[in-house]
This record gives C-alpha cells, sequence and structure tokens, in this order.
C-alpha cells in the first residue's frame, strides 16, 4: 500500500467532513482510523468523513450498483458508521463534480439509506432528494433549565423534536442534550431543534445532534424543521396538492427545504470543496495503534 492516500476537505452549511476517495475499496478505514483523521486538533479535522467508493466494489452497494455507480460510504466523526448524512451528500455528489466523474444534472449516488437523486445546478447549489417525513402521535416536550415547551415529533430516518422558542437563546449551550418528555417517545435518544421565526417561510434553528452536541448544521433536521412549520402554518401539501417551500437558516449558512405533494422532502443548499493534501500512513498508523 502507499504510503500516501490522497484526502479533500469540504464542508456544507459548514458541516464539513474528510473526502476519501478509493474507487475500488482498498483502503480498510477501521473507526480508529476515521477518528484520528476527524480529531480537530491532531488530525485533519471533520464532522465525518466521507469514503468515495463505486458501488458495485463495495459489499454493501453491490445490489444498488445497477442505479447508481458510486457509494457514500459514509462514517461519523467517532468512526461510527452512519445510513445517510443530508450535507454530506451533497459534498459527496460536488466531490464526484470536480473529479470528473460526474457533471451538471441528475445524479444518483447510493447510501446506506438507499439510492438518493441528487441535482448539480448550475449556479452551484445541490439539491437532494431526503426521502418523505413521518409525523408520529403524540405530544413531546422538551426542557432548557426550568422552561419548557412543547415540540412536534418528527422522523425523517432519524428522530426530531421540534420546539418553537421566542429566541434562539432560549435553547441554552446546547452541550448537553435537552431532556424530553415522555422518555419513551424517543428510546434511542433524539436531535432537538429550537426554531424562531424570521419572515414568511422563512425560520432560524439551533440544534444538539444526539451524540454530537450542537452542530453548524442539519441537514435532515432543517427538513424536519420545515415539514413542523408547515404544519404548525396549515401547510400540507399532501392535501392542498401544492408544494411548500421554507428557508432554514442554519448557524452555518442557509438551506431551502420543500416537501412535495407525495410526501417527497428536497434539501437545496451549498456544497464546497476547500482543499485536498494527501495523508501519511505512517502518521495514522501511528495514531490509531
Amino acid at each position: 500500500m502507499s504510503t500516501r492516500i490522497a484526502f479533500l476537505k469540504g464542508h456544507g452549511t459548514e458541516n464539513d467532513f474528510v473526502i476519501v476517495p478509493d474507487p475500488e475499496n482498498a483502503l480498510d478505514l477501521a473507526a480508529t482510523a476515521v477518528a484520528a483523521l476527524c480529531d480537530r486538533r491532531a488530525g485533519v479535522g471533520g464532522d465525518g468523513l466521507l469514503h468515495v467508493v463505486r458501488s458495485a466494489a463495495h459489499p454493501e452497494a453491490k445490489e444498488m450498483a445497477a442505479e447508481a455507480e458510486w457509494f457514500m460510504d459514509y462514517r461519523n466523526g467517532d468512526g461510527s458508521i452512519a445510513e445517510m448524512c443530508g450535507n454530506g451528500v451533497r459534498v459527496f455528489a460536488r466531490y464526484l463534480q470536480r473529479a470528473g466523474h460526474v457533471t451538471e444534472g441528475d445524479i444518483a449516488v447510493a447510501t446506506r439509506g438507499g439510492v438518493k437523486t441528487v441535482h448539480l445546478a448550475k449556479d452551484g447549489d445541490v439539491t437532494v432528494g431526503m426521502g418523505s417525513a413521518r409525523l408520529p402521535e403524540g405530544e413531546v416536550t422538551v426542557s432548557v433549565g426550568e422552561r419548557s415547551w412543547p415540540a412536534r415529533n418528527v422522523n425523517m430516518g432519524n428522530p426530531h423534536a421540534v420546539a418553537f422558542v421566542d429566541d434562539l437563546t432560549d435553547a441554552g449551550d446546547l452541550l448537553s442534550p435537552p431532556p424530553f418528555s415522555p422518555a419513551a417517545a424517543y428510546p434511542d435518544g433524539v436531535n432537538v431543534e429550537f426554531v424562531v421565526d424570521r419572515g414568511p417561510r422563512h425560520v432560524a434553528m439551533r440544534v444538539h445532534e444526539r451524540g454530537s452536541g450542537e452542530t453548524r448544521s442539519c441537514g435532515t433536521g432543517a427538513c424536519a424543521v420545515a415539514v413542523a412549520t408547515a404544519r404548525r402554518d396549515g401547510a400540507d401539501p399532501a392535501v392542498t396538492g401544492t408544494p411548500v417551500t421554507y428557508t432554514v437558516d442554519v448557524p452555518g449558512g442557509r438551506l431551502v427545504i420543500t416537501e412535495q405533494p407525495d410526501g417527497a422532502v428536497e434539501m437545496t443548499g451549498p456544497a464546497v470543496i476547500v482543499a485536498e493534501g494527501e495523508i501519511d500512513m505512517e502518521w495514522l498508523a501511528g495514531a490509531t495503534g
């Protein structure tokens, strides 16, 4: 194996990723190696890692190879495996474009959450189909200190509790998970979004992501917020037959979320490649030993 491997660094609304191109799936990226690369002080630094592999070369994606040539083998910053990442798949598509594997227009990307359709627009934005939201029944409450708010339970493939507040500072420091009740609503924990209005169909949010703390952006969270806000505002595309679009400001930028009458949720936002270089395999071996 080479003593160095190529990497790039990219972000989508400041949700940042280490990108490792590996078309033939030749690299053994153990969880410890991923965590070392994502370390912000001792490694490259990132919220996660995008392992770029041809679907046909990866055992988890072979069945999707006929639909999507490329597989996003996504890893969380701690090295654990994840099904999907909305901001990550936009950056993944941007890398494929930069490398000359795809051009503007619609492309398919295989993920552990299924094949996702991604559109690379001429203006530079990237749109990804995020699937449909589910809205479980039942009342949910989230708390910060002595204050509590009702929250909307939204599932985008992962669980969210969306609370509307007067000011984003009401969310506190978000260093620890905001308590919620009832506990049975989210047996595996939850991403909590605090939301304020900015204007007609325009909101801003802060989010505590389970296992990560506050993050600069959360793609599924922005989708959950748009759907919850639409229902609060009395808008349901499945009923009206008309798509509804919300602008969602996150600490790292701005996302535009559209819910279609068939329930499909689309997220549009920037995806930027900021650097590329080489990883010293001797360092990586020492960091993981």
